[in-house]
C-alpha cells in the first residue's frame, strides 16, 4: 500500500469488549497519541465498559456502543436504531480506523465508519477482515497486546512515517470521583495496606476454588496487618460465598463483590499493595496500575492473553493445548492443581518485597 500524503486528523479505535481486553488495549491509544499528539483519537467501547478508559489522558472522546439497546438486530425497531447509530459513526468522518477486536460486529462497525483507511488483523475472525483496507499479518503465537500494537504500527507505516511506535504503555487511569468513592468503600481500612482478592471469573473453569481463596484470606489476616477487599462483578457473589462470609465477622475483610462501578473497581485496585486474581479483568487492571500480583491460571494460554510482561507473577501447573479450553467446565481441574499453600507463600513473598509482610504476625508471636 502506498503511504498517505497527510497525517490522520481523526482516528477511531474499535475495541468494544471484553473488560479485560479493553484494559490491555490502552497501549494502542498511548502509541497513537505519542505519534500524533494533535489528532482527535476516539475509542468505540461497549457502554458498560466506558469507565475503564474514560479517564485516560490520551483519549479525546469515548464513543459508547449501546449493546443491549441494539441487540438482537432481528427486531425491526432495533435494526432501525442500529442503522441510525451506524450513520452517526459515519458522520464523525474518521480518516483512520483500527479494529482491535477482529470479530463480525467490530468489522461491521469498522465498515460503517466509511473511513478511507481501515486497519485490522489479516486473520480476524467471522469475515471481519473483509471490512479492512489494510490487513496486517500477525502470527498466532503473538501476545494479544503485541498483536494490537502491530495494528498501531501498521497505521503509522500507512501514513508514511516508517518509524517504530513507542514502547508499550500499559498505564490505566481513574477519575478523582472514582478514587474518592473507593476510599469511602475502604474507609474501615484506615491507613492499613489493602490486598485485593478477585475470586470470580466469567468462566467456571477459570475459578480457583472458593474454599482456597478463604484459606488465603485467613492466612493473610493472621500473618499481616492488611485489610482485604474482595471484588467481583454483579451477580458473581455465589462464586465466592465462603470468602465473602469472612466479612460478616471480621472488619478487616470488606466485601465489594457487585458493589462497585468499573471506575471504582479500578480505583480499589490502584489503592492496593497486592492483587491476587483469577484470569479476569482485575488481573489486567493490576498490570495497568503496576501493582504486585499473583495471577492464578489454569485453562488459559498465558503466552497469548496472560498478564503482559508479568510471567513471574503467574501460577499455573497444567497448560492447555487450545485457546478455548477455558470454555469447558471439566477443565476446572487445571485450577485445582494450584495448592492453597503455594498461593499463600507467593502472596506473602510479594508483600515482603514491599516491606508489608509478616512483621505484625511475628510481633504478636
Amino acid at each position: 500500500m502506498e503511504p498517505h500524503a497527510s497525517e490522520p486528523e481523526r482516528i477511531l479505535i474499535i475495541r468494544p469488549s471484553a473488560l479485560g481486553d479493553v484494559c490491555r488495549s490502552v497501549p494502542v491509544l498511548a502509541a497513537l497519541r505519542a505519534r500524533w499528539p494533535h489528532a482527535t483519537i476516539d475509542w468505540l467501547v461497549q457502554d458498560a465498559f466506558v469507565g475503564a478508559i474514560a479517564a485516560h489522558p490520551a483519549l479525546s472522546e469515548v464513543v459508547p456502543f449501546p449493546r443491549r439497546e441494539l441487540s438482537p438486530l432481528a427486531r425491526p425497531d432495533r435494526l432501525l436504531a442500529a442503522l441510525k447509530w451506524g450513520n452517526g459513526l459515519r458522520r464523525r468522518r474518521y480518516d483512520l480506523v483500527i479494529d482491535c477486536q477482529g470479530l463480525m460486529r467490530s468489522g461491521v462497525m469498522t465498515l460503517a465508519t466509511g473511513s478511507p483507511v481501515r486497519i485490522g488483523a489479516e486473520d480476524a475472525r467471522e469475515l471481519s477482515h473483509l471490512a479492512y483496507t489494510r490487513r496486517v499479518p500477525a502470527t498466532q503465537d503473538m501476545h494479544a497486546v503485541d498483536r494490537m500494537l502491530a495494528l498501531a504500527q501498521a497505521a503509522v507505516d500507512t501514513f508514511g512515517t516508517a518509524e517504530p511506535i513507542a514502547a508499550p504503555d500499559m498505564r490505566l487511569y481513574t477519575t478523582a470521583e472514582s478514587r474518592a468513592t473507593a476510599e469511602r468503600s475502604l474507609s474501615s481500612a484506615g491507613g492499613a495496606p489493602v490486598v485485593v482478592l478477585a475470586p470470580t471469573s466469567r468462566w467456571p473453569a477459570k475459578q480457583w476454588p472458593d474454599d482456597r481463596f478463604a484459606q488465603l484470606a485467613l492466612a493473610l489476616l493472621d500473618q499481616t496487618d492488611a485489610t482485604l477487599a474482595i471484588v467481583g462483578g454483579r451477580g458473581e457473589q455465589p462464586q465466592c460465598e465462603r470468602t465473602r462470609a469472612l466479612s460478616y465477622h471480621n472488619p478487616r475483610v470488606i466485601d465489594l463483590v457487585g458493589q462497585t462501578s468499573i471506575g471504582e473497581l479500578m480505583a480499589v485496585v490502584q489503592r492496593s499493595v497486592l492483587v491476587v486474581a483469577n484470569d479476569s479483568a482485575v488481573l489486567h487492571m493490576a498490570v495497568g496500575f503496576d501493582r504486585p500480583l499473583v495471577a492464578l491460571f489454569g485453562p488459559t494460554l498465558t503466552g497469548l492473553v496472560g498478564p503482559y510482561k508479568r510471567d513471574p507473577d503467574v501460577l499455573q501447573h497444567e497448560r492447555p493445548t487450545h485457546a478455548s479450553a477455558h470454555k469447558h467446565a471439566a477443565n476446572a481441574s487445571m485450577m485445582r492443581a494450584i495448592a492453597a499453600d503455594e498461593v499463600i507463600e507467593a502472596s506473602l513473598a510479594r508483600l515482603e518485597e514491599t516491606g508489608l509482610s509478616r512483621s505484625s504476625a511475628r510481633s504478636r508471636a
